[in-house]
């Protein structure tokens, strides 16, 4: 992955509550992590000698959006042209569900069409991602 041609930006539905838009940006950004491991730069150290953990080579905004606009959005990415870009979306489905085995078992008995998106995260090709949220300001 060349990080000079690559984008991650979140689009997140600015009508939930902060503890809720922090919790989603919490988990669309842990599993983006885990998904495109190769955008975290090494370790560094400081001044002091102290060991930092290597963070994201290149910034992540964070868009404001709703759950019309996010499902706009989701559906446009299961389109062929788009599938070389890392999605990772998190519904009302899931941040409903207290264990993950709940969250899977709910899941096998629910269409795409029936979630409602509290946010997605959206990693690849900059030019690409731009056509989809070049419009979209940030949450502030």
């Amino acid at each position: 992955m060349d990080s000079r041609n690559e984008k991650c930006v979140m689009v997140i539905d600015e009508n939930l509550p902060l503890g809720i838009i922090v919790n989603t940006a919490a988990i669309l950004g842990i599993t983006m992590g885990m998904r495109v491991p190769e955008v975290v730069g090494d370790d560094v150290i400081d001044g002091s000698g102290q060991l930092h953990p290597g963070i994201i080579e290149f910034p992540v905004p964070i868009l404001k959006g709703n759950r019309e606009l996010i499902k706009s959005i989701r559906e446009k990415l299961y389109q062929p042209d788009y599938g070389n870009l890392t999605v990772v979306d998190f519904s009302d489905l899931a941040q409903g569900c207290k264990t993950y085995e709940e969250f899977i078992e709910k899941m096998t008995g629910v269409q795409e069409n029936e979630l409602q998106y509290l946010g997605i995260a959206i990693c690849g090709i900059e030019k690409k991602i731009n056509k989809l949220t070049g419009s979209i300001p940030l949450l502030r």
